[in-house]
């Protein structure tokens, strides 16, 4: 009788763990389903779409978006290229500066700097597979000097930083930002 009543313990326990894990794995799965936010939703609230917005200074607990470095100046620009190919370009006079294209998830789709571009000009393209095929078709005249970024994502958003080396630098490192463009190719 008392083996009885310990195995039949032992399988409360078991079905009771069991229970407890599945339970667990499926909230766990369900997670990015239910999360009413993201960091494209919040790129939103900077300002319209196809155009770099300055992001505010990186306060400790204030970030305007999680994982931005303080010793950086940072333009975040959403993008949708159903409507077209999205170009991207700026001049940024300063000794490091970085692109970061971004998917709707924050998923990074590509990335690049001053120093894998090997200039202080930014100039890069990104499309569709079905926009780049009629893109090879009626190229444009400057083609050889842009970065083609082929993507399956529909939309997303892309986060530009420039090093701010010195407090003095910073008024001209936001103009620089400030004139960047994410534009529709035309």
């Amino acid at each position: 009788m008392t083996l009885s009543k310990s195995m039949s313990w032992t399988v409360g326990i078991l079905a009771t763990l069991a229970i407890a894990g599945i339970v667990h794995i499926l909230v766990i799965l369900s997670i990015p389903k239910n999360v009413t936010h993201s960091a494209y939703a919040k790129t939103a609230d900077f300002g319209a779409d196809f155009q770099f917005n300055i992001l505010s200074e990186v306060l400790p607990g204030q970030e305007p978006l999680p994982a931005l470095d303080p010793a950086m100046t940072h333009a975040v620009c959403r993008f949708q290229i159903e409507e077209g190919p999205v170009q991207f370009t700026a001049s940024l006079p300063v000794p490091f500066w970085s692109i970061g294209l971004f998917d709707v998830t924050g998923q990074i789709i590509y990335s690049l700097n001053n120093r894998t571009a090997g200039s202080e000009t930014l100039s890069m393209l990104l499309l569709s597979p079905a926009q780049l095929s009629i893109l090879r078709e009626n190229p444009p005249e400057d083609l050889e000097d842009l970065i083609v970024i082929e993507t399956e994502k529909q939309e997303g958003f892309a986060i530009l930083r420039a090093f701010v080396s010195h407090p003095t630098e910073l008024a001209d490192t936001k103009a620089a930002l400030q004139n960047a463009a994410c534009d529709l190719l035309n």
